[in-house]
């Protein structure tokens, strides 16, 4: 399983280092996902250099306090970022010198097996590469001198030495596995469903060590399909979420969300009787957020008593009463404990993931898309409307449609949302995200 390897960028507040990481990525719009909320203190970046592809992780939203809460902001990062990357940058501020927070993150640093590499920032000119000689002091290796604000000096250079040993992406085969994410609020029985998969009779191809100990990876093969398993830590409020550990196993549940193809949303039944928790519609959103296929399973199925035949029934209902925005993700009632309908996880896996892959010709959708707008027109907005003058699918997992148009301001959420459920009408689209970007176009004359 190819992953992009992932380089994490630490350092006290005010050297450079989302100036840094802003320099890698060029522009805002790169960014892979940034979730308000659950990854606050993180964000997320995919880079290509030189052909070289990885993951930039940005460990900024440290905020001076007394000094008590900085040191311990300042530590969780550096330990987070520890665990989690392949490769670490340790940027410092060549204009002041090393301080005693730089050397207490270089303390903390080399502790780990990871390579680090120390960049020392705002080196704008020739004149100041004297400046970089304190830093011998940290014990960290070679320190390189840069300029993040201008990309000048040895930006290049740090990124050379740093991916010497990726592999080149023209190289990497992809593999036809399909990664499943177990995600869900802790004690919902993820853990429990992963063992009850791999304890079956299947062909188990390979056991892969997770990155982190909270994280175990396994492939399994069934019906000739490969799939992965992930299982993850359960995913608590924020606010009941304590710094270090358990910080860092709930934000790697929410990166194996990232990196699936489709997430096994396991709901505890026994819970789900009182309703669905707002936790769960959490976990759902940044599911979607992040453009991953979705199946919801219902786990404990075994200890609802006194099932009816309109049971499940009634427990959809529910499901699409407090959470509508996922009347689209297929849903299944299953126990660990008994293997009720275990299979029909990879059943629907296999289908979503089809889902996501599909293409919608040029024709069809234009089609489709103009007979839903004749239907239900378009309000005016001071004096004008809208005009769906072209349709187009750009790409896929998860299908994205681009709808060029007159004016992009004149199209309201609540359009896009009808435009989506007439779209999911005619192809389906089952488990998946669409995603629907509006672009202006000027008309003809």
């Amino acid at each position: 399983m190819n992953r992009k390897p992932i380089i994490a960028v630490v350092g006290r507040p005010n050297v450079g280092k989302s100036t840094f990481v802003n320099r890698l990525v060029g522009r805002r719009q790169s960014i892979v996902d940034d979730l308000p909320g659950v990854t606050r203190d993180r964000i997320y970046f995919d880079v290509e250099w030189q052909n070289n592809t990885f993951t930039v992780i940005d460990t900024g939203g440290i905020v001076p306090g007394d000094e008590d809460e900085i040191m311990v902001s300042i530590y969780d990062q550096a330990r987070i970022a520890c665990e989690e990357a392949d490769k670490i940058i340790f940027i410092v501020d060549g204009t002041e010198g090393v301080t005693p927070v730089d050397t207490d993150i270089a303390n903390i640093l080399r502790q780990s097996d990871k390579p680090i590499f120390l960049a020392v920032n705002k080196i704008d000119s020739h004149n100041q590469i004297s400046m970089i000689s304190d830093f011998y002091s940290l014990a960290i290796g070679e320190p390189i001198a840069i300029s993040a604000l201008h990309g000048s000096g040895g930006v290049g250079d740090l990124l050379e030495e740093i991916t010497k040993d990726f592999e080149n992406k023209e190289n990497l085969v992809d593999d036809n596995s399909i990664k499943i994410a177990i995600v869900g609020r802790p004690n919902a029985g993820k853990s429990s469903i992963v063992n009850a998969l791999l304890g079956e009779k299947r062909v188990i191809v390979s056991d892969i060590s997770g990155t982190t100990r909270d994280s175990i990876d396994s492939k399994l093969q069934y019906n000739e399909q490969e799939f992965v398993i992930i299982d993850t830590a359960g995913i608590r409020k924020k606010s009941k979420v304590d710094y270090g550990v358990e910080k860092f196993a709930v934000d790697r549940a929410i990166r194996s969300i990232r990196e699936c193809d489709v997430a096994l949303m396991v709901i505890d039944a026994t819970e789900a009787v009182n309703g669905i928790s707002d936790q769960d519609k959490k976990i759902a959103s940044i599911i979607t957020e992040a453009g991953k296929g979705m199946v919801i399973a219902i786990n404990k199925w075994d200890l609802i008593e006194d099932k009816k035949s309109n049971t499940i029934n009634k427990f959809n209902q529910k499901i699409a009463q407090e959470i509508p925005f996922l009347n689209y993700v297929p849903k299944i009632f299953i126990s660990a404990v008994t293997h009720q309908r275990l299979n029909q996880i990879f059943t629907n896996v296999l289908e979503v993931q089809g889902e996501r892959c599909k293409r919608i010709s040029t024709g069809l959708l234009n089609k489709v898309v103009n007979e839903a707008y004749a239907l239900n027109p378009p309000q005016t907005i001071r004096n004008k409307r809208l005009k769906i003058m072209y349709s187009t699918q750009t790409t896929v997992k998860p299908p994205t449609f681009v709808l060029f148009v007159n004016n992009e301001d004149l199209i309201k959420d609540h359009y896009k949302r009808y435009i989506e459920n007439k779209l999911r009408e005619a192809f389906g689209f089952t488990g998946t995200p669409i995603k629907i970007l509006i672009r202006t176009r000027t008309e003809k004359k």
